[in-house]
């Protein structure tokens, strides 16, 4: 079983679509940016801090004649004398380590060694023993002493991470708070204007839809420019619809008019004619009634439009009682009456001729068969989403029926039920064709309340 195509998506949703992947990229990058530059300038300000804490402890630094060092009294930041503080300091030359702040008691900087004097190497995080991930700030010295060997010294700086992973996740918090609600403001203004740039075409939409409902003949003419020529062309496409159909129906009335007259003389004179040309008239009157019936069968065709997609709505009750009320009188001598169930609100989307043509038929064939009762009921047919309901036409009689394997040769045009019963024979057919021109469907079974025929017309909705 195929599986029904995918709708394709609207307008509207495609340029959500669109603009959402372009912001996320847009955003994602930019907020890349912004994170990089503020991890770098927090690393960078991590840097001169522990640069400043180095030049700090060297300005307190003395040595004595023996060449030891003399730490200062009184460390640059209180920490250095914690132990685990997260702050560390360590002096190395090219034989050891020469001095550690009390902070390091227990602990192992991951320092590289001695460096060679003017010589800075900042690094980190690095995990070090006993101290978490820390940044190390590295820096080679030369101590020039009077009259001795200058001193070659490294001095190392370090800092826990703790402090600096905490700044940049609230950093990265913020950041990433203000670009979610940034994003969701300028998608949310986007599809504003995108609506209202849109709102044209919707406006389309629904004025095609007023026109195929009929309540509108055409479309407004106040569109921008960008699709005022398409607007004239929907316009141009219904006027042309309905002159063709009009010409159409009067061409074919036309025609059937010039026919009728001529073949009503001819039949009036065979009809006069003596016994001389009795056996001659009897077949040429024959085939003229023949073509009598074709004329009058086209001519009620002529009548008919048949479906139409711009069609003003009509009312079903008023046409169908005053139908009625004619065919009572005309056999007012058989007593034959009809009952309506009209819905009040059922409308015929299509000209009032073809309603009149397919009630009045249907009626009347169910007038000539019927006893005593006739029903006429008229439903519409509701569907979600349609944009105009279709409508149910029953009629039923309390006549003998019609045996279903004659239903097909009854509708055929020019066949008659029973000769004695007045007609042309092609009223059924012209509903078969209305039936068909309007993509409607007709079943004809036998009625359950009346017990005679029952025939039944669906117009399905319009979507």
């Amino acid at each position: 079983m195929r599986a029904d195509p995918a709708r394709p998506l609207t307008l509207l949703a495609r340029s959500a679509w669109a603009s959402l992947l372009a912001l996320v990229a847009f955003l994602g990058v930019t907020g890349f940016a912004l994170d990089r530059a503020y991890y770098e300038g927090t690393r960078t300000a991590e840097r001169e801090r522990l640069q400043s804490y180095l030049y700090a402890y060297l300005a307190g630094f003395d040595v004595r004649r023996d060449g030891t060092l003399i730490p200062p009294d009184t460390p640059p930041q209180p920490d250095f004398d914690r132990p685990g503080s997260g702050l560390y300091a360590l002096i190395t030359d090219p034989r050891g380590v020469l001095w550690r702040s009390r902070s390091l008691r227990g602990g192992v900087l991951p320092f590289q060694g001695d460096l060679p004097p003017g010589t800075v190497d900042f690094r980190g995080p690095l995990l070090a023993a006993g101290a978490g991930y820390v940044f190390v700030l590295s820096e080679g010295i030369r101590w020039d002493l009077p009259h001795r060997q200058p001193l070659r010294l490294t001095v190392h700086i370090a800092e826990s991470d703790r402090a600096f992973q905490r700044q940049v996740h609230a950093y990265r918090r913020t950041l990433l708070a203000w670009l979610l609600g940034l994003g969701a403001a300028l998608l949310a203004m986007q599809q504003l204007l995108l609506r209202w740039s849109l709102s044209p075409l919707q406006r389309v939409r629904e004025e095609l839809q007023a026109v195929r409902r009929g309540a509108a003949s055409q479309l407004s003419d106040d569109y921008p420019v960008e699709i005022a020529g398409l607007i004239r062309g929907f316009n141009s496409i219904i006027q042309t619809e309905r002159e063709n159909l009009e010409r159409q129906r009067h061409t074919l009335a036309d025609l059937a008019h010039s026919l009728k007259t001529p073949l009503a003389v001819i039949r009036a004179r065979f009809e006069s004619a003596g016994e001389a040309s009795a056996r001659l008239g009897h077949d040429v009157l024959e085939q003229v009634r023949r073509m009598d019936s074709i004329v009058a069968y086209q001519l009620s065709r002529s009548a008919a439009k048949g479906r139409q997609t711009f069609a003003a709505p009509v009312a079903v009750a008023p046409h169908a009682e005053s139908l009625v009320r004619g065919l009572e009188k005309v056999h007012a001598a058989r007593q034959v009456l009809c009952e309506f169930d009209i819905d009040a609100q059922a409308r015929f989307y299509g000209p009032e001729g073809d309603l009149l043509e397919i009630l009045g038929n249907l009626v009347e064939n169910a007038f000539k068969w019927a006893r005593t009762r006739v029903l006429l009921s008229v439903h519409p047919l509701g569907e979600a989403g349609a944009l105009r309901e279709g409508l149910e036409i029953c009629v039923e009689d309390d006549g003998p029926g019609i045996p279903a394997d004659r239903v097909d040769y009854l509708l055929q045009r020019g066949v008659r039920g029973d000769e004695r019963v007045q007609g042309h024979g092609i009223g059924l057919a012209i509903v078969v064709d209305l039936v068909n021109a309007y993509r409607a469907t007709f079943a004809v079974d036998r009625s359950e309340s009346l017990g005679g025929a029952r025939f039944r017309l669906r117009f399905p909705p319009i979507r």
